[in-house]
């Protein structure tokens, strides 16, 4: 098999990208990969066999991506960014060319641990990291010029050995939930629909994930327009964004919440239920805990409503999830290659309990200590009564 026009590397893949993957793999450390996993085998160096497949899928699982064995954007992006370690080089912020790797995401991490925000620990040296090495250095003593250099690693070292703890950045997050009110109304969501124009996504029994999506995000944003709620669409029925771009349309809108919808598929035919994903990587320095908060919302309402298998909340690093500065989650409602999940998605009528139990997710979100509703039993009627007394 040649490499796809796709630019994906999998299994039976050959050429000089597959030596470029498997030569990445062995010169990391081995923290990203567990012993025993070596990207090494009897192939090759140019062609992509068990042993390179085995050892992608050590490290996808290891940064929080989607272990599929497959090298496509995401995959590379990671590989590429893990051969730096923070001092490897001068971080500076580019505007256009931001500078990515495993030493940003530590840079990060460092800031947000030390009180200086650098917002969404992402890998990506972007403004708000920027402001943070400032602040850093002006309270150090240094010259603010925003670049992470020898002066400047080494404050962080002398610093290292005194201070500990955990991220200030998710306590701010919690606090501007917390802050913001309890009235779902005036708020903007961005809806995600997964896929879309010529790619489909999964399909199984009939049915196509990119059309599924998309009505149950129409009935999710008629629900919300009716209680004051600004949605924006990630995509129309003929386009198919990418993640970053995806990403940078929900920043663009200045949206308090990001939900993304798909369905899943599986070759194993048992394989059903419904599952969540929000930013998480690092419960002390990368993590989301309102997406957190959001993911299990979603999780519980939907299981309680439709008695779908609980596939649980997971954290993940996706794009999406990941480069969004708000709190993103993702919901994989359902398996169409699953026969019954499959003729209940079929439904107009699941969907619409599914959009609803998205709806009360929402708000209970924003009730805090005030929600002592049972999980299963708001309907759209009861929070319209609520946010008419508490608005």
């Amino acid at each position: 098999m040649s490499d796809s026009k796709q630019g994906l590397l999998g299994l039976g893949s050959s050429g000089p990208a597959v030596a470029d993957v498997r030569a990445r793999l062995a010169a990391l450390s081995p923290a990203h990969l567990p012993e025993g996993v070596a990207p090494a085998g009897p192939g090759g160096d140019e062609v992509f066999d068990e042993g390179l497949q085995r050892a992608v899928r050590a490290f996808q699982q290891h940064k929080g991506l989607i272990v599929d064995g497959v090298v496509g954007v995401e995959t590379f992006t990671a590989l590429d960014g893990a051969r730096w370690n923070l001092g490897d080089r001068i971080l500076v912020h580019t505007p256009g060319h931001l500078m990515r790797g495993d030493d940003v995401t530590a840079l990060q991490e460092r800031l947000n641990t030390l009180g200086f925000s650098a917002g969404r620990v992402d890998g990506r040296f972007g403004p708000d990291t920027e402001r943070a090495v400032r602040a850093f250095q002006r309270a150090y003593g240094l010259p603010d010029d925003g670049s992470v250099g020898p002066a400047t690693l080494r404050a962080f070292q002398d610093l290292r050995r005194s201070v500990s703890g955990g991220s200030a950045t998710v306590l701010r997050e919690r606090e501007r939930v917390r802050r913001s009110g309890h009235n779902l109304s005036g708020r903007t969501v961005v809806l995600d629909p997964g896929h879309g124009g010529e790619s489909t996504g999964a399909t199984g029994n009939g049915l196509v994930e990119s059309e599924i999506v998309m009505d149950l995000a129409r009935r999710i944003e008629g629900r919300l327009t009716a209680i004051g709620v600004s949605v924006v669409f990630t995509r129309t029925e003929h386009t198919d964004p990418t993640e970053e771009e995806r990403a940078a349309i929900a920043n663009a809108a200045g949206a308090d919440v990001v939900l993304s919808l798909h369905c899943d598929s599986h070759e194993a035919e048992d394989a059903s239920g419904v599952a969540t994903f929000f930013f998480g990587r690092d419960r002390k320095t990368a993590w989301s805990a309102v997406g957190e908060q959001l993911a299990d919302l979603v999780l519980r309402e939907v299981v309680a409503r439709t008695g779908l298998p609980n596939c649980r909340s997971h954290g993940r690093s996706w794009t999406l999830l990941t480069h969004t500065t708000m709190p993103a989650v993702r919901v994989e409602a359902g398996y169409l290659s699953h026969p019954q999940d499959a003729r209940r998605l079929a439904d107009p009528a699941f969907r619409d309990v599914l959009a609803e139990a998205v709806l009360v997710s929402l708000q209970r979100l924003y009730l805090g200590d005030d929600d002592t509703a049972t999980t299963g039993v708001l309907r759209l009627g009861d929070l319209r009564a609520y946010l008419a007394a508490h608005g």
